[in-house]
């Protein structure tokens, strides 16, 4: 294993579970977990007393390391199989593994090779329950895990929102032969069908007809055949569509018919195309068939004969479509080709019981789908298949929806599908590549004592800039393309090599600044009058807004004008907000903050003071980590308890629990409330409710913008932004600077 960035790969990682799930004469795809190091940013609050405080930093700032968990798996061909081997017996930490768990065909194809070489006990699992775990982890874990194949459309990868309750569903499983499952919960699965025509048989009468041995040399000639010159044809039989039966001449009517009339040879493409649209078709009526009797309108598809090949991919949907009459939907996996593997890991891991933690794809360290893989395998490795690595790290807690969603199955957190509109992922594409070295060039100051600090904030930028590139050519890479999976992307390549928080320093400072006019600026407000306070008060949220480093506008204005304040920021506002406390006080508000410094401090805590003056309890949103320079949980823990320090509001609220701090869950400039974090109430294992919250606030453009613009809640909402950004503005209608102000009521 190789040292990569923040996570030490090599002996230092505890490797405690090596698992295969292998496949005779197809890939290996090994599984493993290990303890990674990463770099954190800590603050924690000086002790001020006795000291001048306002020439000392407002906390201190540390980088510490940190201890997480990582599972890993690997996909690669069967010839490195020994490769695979020495890797695991020099790095097989945990000396109490006396058994490795296997699953699929290779487990009995090595099992003398395996025990030979590592002195190990393999202990086979069965292949049905290893999928069945497999799939429901990767459908519970990542977002964009499913999607629909079509070819013929802009968008050849359709990436579906996951439901809350992935139950039930049906998996087709596509092997050697067909196995179809009706999956109805975690331990409750049922095998209901399945058929002995499957991939080996494409592969077994593909090789006799062709004289291809190779599977990915068949699909490769089925993808340049013409399936009309060997298949008969409805036409062919009737002279043209059968209008009794209502069938279009250009259907099949006999798989292979012409060649029993036919006086010539066939070329080895079309009879392999022919082949595979027999044998497709015949498991897509399969498959429907058993979908309606059991009442199922989830199909989902796996196995070897799948492994993300377009061409097999187009003819089984093709197939559900026809025999269902676009009732029923063909879906396929991001990650069908390590369900096994996962599966076997999470029965060899159940002790550690692996399912009480929410676990997150690592961008930096996973290659996507149909792209090449990330150089950070410790195996010499071909591409082949789909998908060659993915890494998966454990979240402190479970992520759960926020209870006030209006609907959990309809919410899509992201605004603009850059993988549709080409127009806007050309752009943002292009943002992102002229930011970077910006972005390169502030991680490297960061650490201004560190000796490998530039050469690290090198190979940041070489890792990011290609997996630009990569999703320049494949947009579908990792799931459906936005600015929220641009910039988490960059966030994990920045982690990848040890930059855990680049705006640190800013913040820092900022916060400190800001401090030093609050109570100014509550003299100035607590001056006005009731509605003319109210105005200011929405103004001070938006100019507040304003101060967001991770847009080029505003960074460029901070760069050049280091006087650049409050005041200036408000003069820069196109257009106004209105007054939101009208009316009776609500019960409680929670409110997603964005920037540290002059946004929380002088743009959000008025507003949070003014709610608590009319009775409305607070629960302030916060990062769990850092990103750009938005302000994380434990950063806002330092500010408000200096703030409390000057205000009796504040301070008052703090002590009677009226004002209460929470930590998302995120380490990302945008939100996605499918995934939050929130603590449970003292003393109880109950699931954590915001109270009786009936006012959400979501601030700024990563999280009011390009994500929950459109988001419906149960209760009253305020999104509101500055748009920093030109392009955006003018898509928008709008001059950059110009204000979003969307209030909403949920209908009765």
């Amino acid at each position: 294993a190789q040292s990569h960035g923040s996570a030490s790969r090599g002996a230092g990682g505890e490797f405690l579970q090596h698992l295969f799930h292998c496949r005779c004469g197809s890939l290996t795809k090994l599984a493993y977990y290990s303890t990674v190091q990463h770099k954190v940013a800590r603050v924690r609050s000086f002790d001020h007393s006795g000291k001048d405080i306002d020439n000392e930093p407002l906390y201190e700032i540390s980088v510490q390391e940190e201890i997480t968990a990582r599972l890993h798996f690997i996909k690669f061909e069967n010839t490195y199989i020994e490769t695979c081997l020495d890797f695991i017996k020099d790095h097989l930490v945990n000396t109490e593994t006396k058994v490795i768990k296997a699953t699929g065909g290779g487990a009995y194809k090595f099992k003398d090779l395996i025990e030979k070489k590592l002195g190990l006990k393999v202990d086979k699992e069965d292949v049905m329950t290893c999928l069945i775990k497999g799939c429901n982890f990767v459908l519970r874990n990542i977002p964009h895990e499913v999607f629909a194949y079509q070819k013929d459309s802009d968008t050849e990868f359709r990436f579906q929102t996951n439901h809350p309750n992935i139950f039930p569903y049906l998996l087709v499983n596509i092997g050697s032969g067909v196995s179809i499952v009706k999956v109805e919960s975690e331990d409750k699965f049922e095998w209901i069908g399945g058929s002995s025509i499957g991939g080996g048989t494409f592969w077994g009468l593909g090789a006799l007809l062709t004289k291809t041995k190779k599977f990915d040399e068949l699909l490769q000639l089925a993808s340049k055949g013409q399936h009309t010159n060997v298949d008969m044809l409805v036409k062919d039989v009737y002279g043209g569509a059968c209008q009794t039966l209502g069938l279009s001449g250009n259907l099949i009517a006999s798989s292979f018919g012409k060649s029993t009339t036919a006086d010539k040879e066939f070329s080895k493409e079309d009879m392999a195309k022919s082949l595979l649209h027999m044998i497709s078709n015949d498991i897509g009526q399969l498959a429907c068939l058993h979908a309606k009797l059991h009442n199922l309108d989830k199909i989902y598809f796996g196995g070897f004969f799948i492994r993300g090949h377009p061409v097999t991919m187009r003819t089984i949907t093709y197939s559900i479509n026809f025999f269902s009459k676009g009732e029923v939907q063909a879906l396929f996996l991001r990650h069908e080709g390590y369900l096994g593997a996962i599966g076997a890991f999470l029965k060899g891991a159940e002790q550690d019981n692996p399912n009480q933690y929410s676990w997150g794809e690592n961008y930096a360290g996973s290659s996507g789908l149909m792209s090449t893989s990330p150089d950070v395998s410790p195996l010499q490795r071909t591409r082949s298949g789909t998908f060659d690595m993915l890494e998966m790290d454990r979240l402190e807690r479970p992520l759960v929806n926020l209870p006030l969603l209006k609907d959990p199955s309809t919410y899509i957190p992201d605004t603009v599908d850059l993988t549709d509109d080409a127009m806007a992922r050309k752009y943002w594409l292009t943002c992102f590549e002229e930011a970077l070295d910006g972005v390169a060039k502030r991680a490297a100051a960061s650490q201004p004592d560190s000796v490998d600090a530039q050469e690290r904030a090198e190979k940041f930028r070489q890792k990011y800039w290609n997996k630009l590139q990569t999703l320049r050519q494949q947009p579908f890479a990792y799931g459906t393309l936005t600015v929220r999976s641009l910039l988490d992307t960059r966030e994990h390549c920045l982690n990848e090599f040890s930059f855990p928080d680049p705006y640190s320093k800013v913040k820092q400072k900022e916060n400190g600044i800001a401090l030093k006019c609050f109570q100014s600026v509550i003299e100035s407000l607590d001056s006005l009058g009731w509605e003319e306070r109210q105005f200011a008060l929405v103004k001070g949220l938006l100019a507040g807004n304003v101060f967001d480093w991770g847009a080029k506008a505003v960074s460029d204005v901070l760069e050049s004008e280091p006087q650049f304040g409050f005041e200036e920021a408000k003069s820069k506002l196109q257009g106004k907000g209105r007054s939101l406390l009208e009316g009776p006080p609500h019960k409680c508000a929670l409110i997603f903050a964005d920037n540290s410094g002059i946004d929380i401090i002088l743009g959000v805590f008025p507003f949070v003071r003014e709610l608590l003056s009319r009775g409305t309890e607070v629960i302030l949103a916060c990062n769990s980590g850092p990103a750009l320079n938005d302000v994380t949980y434990s950063e806002s823990l330092i500010v408000t308890e200096r703030i409390a320090a000057m205000d009796p509001v504040i301070h008052s609220a703090l002590r009677d629990e009226k004002l209460l701090l929470v930590q998302t869950g995120s380490s990302s400039p945008c939100l996605d409330l499918r995934y939050c974090r929130w603590p449970k109430p003292p003393g109880t294992e109950a699931p954590f409710h915001p109270r009786q919250t009936d006012l959400v606030v979501i601030e700024g453009m990563g999280r009011a913008i390009h994500t929950n613009y459109y988001a419906v809640l149960r209760c009253e909402s305020l999104k509101l932004a500055v748009i920093k950004n030109s392009w955006l503005a003018d898509r928008l209608g709008g001059k950059i600077f110009s204000v979003i102000f969307k209030y909403e009521v949920p209908c009765k």
